[in-house]
């Protein structure tokens, strides 16, 4: 038990979630329409705010505002947009047909709120992997508690300013502070856990929800390669895992973490590969800095093994410690067995290695844990399909990477180590919902009757005609 809590005491924050699991209860019944005005409201908010957070990400992150435009506030808009249109949609009861040993009844499916829910959001893409989880609880019709990342404080502080100006604190609350927050936090009886961030971490909140068979949704990252077969476009490819990976100075869950490319071209292709990196990110004042000095660290310390390990440096990134500024480097010759190809990367170092034939690719990458995202750039549908048969990651994206997180109409999620359950549009309504089943039988005579004992010989000779229909 610990004695303080970051100015969060522990009476505090139970009275917060019993607020809201108090409101859940009431939610149920709520009326659809009530749901949208919320998310109106919320979309209002960010409109009426989106300088504040401009300048918030960028003193958190170095954030350019341009780039916080287009990725988090314009996904956020997109969600809200989508879910305000196609709610009623969503949320109506699904009938299901009966059958035939079940003739005479009659079955929905009605989707509820899950009730009190818990989202923990990392500090990477701080407001959009925050608030789009928020969009979609808030749809399904459930009070949220929100717990944003305290290495971006000032993002932090706005979501809170956020959440007491727009929603009622019984429906939606905000939580901040560090490691023994979140630890108190996932002990609690929520009805739904939803978090983002490392795999590491996101052990330890299954483990805790466990205690409570709290169900979660787990966004976690992991090793997502980048495919490049001779038969690629080289200069779209080459553009676009470069945006892709270092853009938030490779802070990004489903940013390419290595490339792995056919020998025969690689020597051009990386050449590629560097130009576009300079030309995209010439300009290091609109450079995001490293989130801490911690992850500054850590980020030398693999490049160090890599280089002592004979690495060749292809394009190498200056470094400023004062600033955790960390230019995009890129790196050839790295062995498989180097920390760099162990774990994930989550910053601007893209190692780049080679192969033979697409089935020593497809090796390397099976002997990986399952990523969140899989990138290939062929113009071939004989490759595009070995590469889709003979893989399993969280999504594919051909001929591009990372953008399959912004198309709201896919279900958005990992697979083991990358995470569990889905999210974005539809998919995140109803992970937030209960799909219950709802079944009506007649009254009198009903096809189940037949089968009530005392059993007859009979019946068992029709129980086999049954079995012979269901086998054919």
């Amino acid at each position: 038990m610990v004695s303080t809590l970051e100015n969060q005491s522990l009476a505090m924050i139970r009275e917060v979630f019993s607020s809201l699991k108090a409101k859940s209860l009431e939610l149920r019944s709520e009326e659809v329409n009530r749901r949208k005005d919320r998310l109106r409201a919320l979309r209002r908010w960010i409109f009426q705010n989106a300088n504040q957070l401009q300048e918030a990400a960028y003193a958190d992150l170095a954030k350019p505002p341009i780039e916080f435009d287009a990725i988090e506030i314009l996904y956020v808009l997109s969600e809200i947009k989508t879910a305000i249109r196609k709610l009623d949609q969503w949320a109506r009861a699904r009938p299901v047909d009966a059958p035939i040993s079940m003739i005479g009844t009659r079955s929905f499916i009605q989707y509820e709120p899950r009730g009190a829910c818990l989202i923990m959001s990392p500090w990477n893409y701080p407001f959009s992997l925050c608030i789009g989880p928020l969009v979609s609880a808030l749809a399904a019709g459930n009070t949220v508690l929100l717990k944003p990342s305290e290495l971006t404080p000032r993002i932090s502080s706005e979501i809170k300013r956020m959440s007491t100006e727009i929603f009622d604190p019984s429906i939606v609350a905000v939580v901040e502070g560090g490691v023994d927050i979140a630890e108190e936090l996932v002990r609690l009886p929520f009805d739904h856990i939803f978090f983002t961030g490392s795999a590491g971490v996101g052990k330890i909140v299954m483990k805790a929800a466990a205690e409570n068979l709290t169900s979660v949704t787990l966004e976690l990252g992991g090793k997502s390669p980048a495919i490049v077969t001779k038969k690629a476009e080289q200069d779209d490819a080459a553009q676009r895992i470069a945006i892709s990976k270092f853009v938030n100075a490779g802070q990004t869950c489903v940013a390419p973490d290595y490339v792995l490319v056919d020998k025969e071209i690689a020597e051009k292709f990386v050449e590629k590969l560097v130009r576009s990196t300079q030309h995209a990110f010439a300009n290091k004042d609109q450079f995001p800095r490293i989130v801490s000095t911690r992850h500054f660290e850590r980020l030398v310390e693999l490049m160090g093994e890599a280089v002592n390990s004979g690495a060749r440096v292809e394009l190498n990134g200056t470094t400023d410690s004062t600033h955790n500024f960390f230019y995009p480097t890129i790196l050839t010759n790295v062995p498989l067995s180097l920390r760099l190809m162990q774990e994930e990367i989550f910053g601007p170092i893209l190692p780049v290695l080679t192969f033979s034939d697409l089935s020593e690719a497809i090796n390397i990458v099976n002997n990986q844990p399952k990523p969140l995202g899989l990138y290939l750039f062929s113009r071939s549908k004989r490759e595009r399909e070995l590469v889709l048969k003979n893989t399993s990651s969280g999504g594919v994206c051909i001929n591009d990477c990372a953008i399959q997180f912004l198309h709201h109409d896919l279900p958005f999620g990992g697979v083991n180590s990358s995470g569990m359950g889905k999210a974005h549009g539809h998919s995140g309504f109803l992970t937030f919902s209960n799909e219950k089943p709802v079944l009506r039988q007649r009254n009198g005579f009903t096809s189940v009757k037949i089968l009530y004992p005392p059993y007859r010989v009979n019946i068992q000779k029709l129980l086999r005609v049954f079995m012979k229909l269901f086998y054919r």
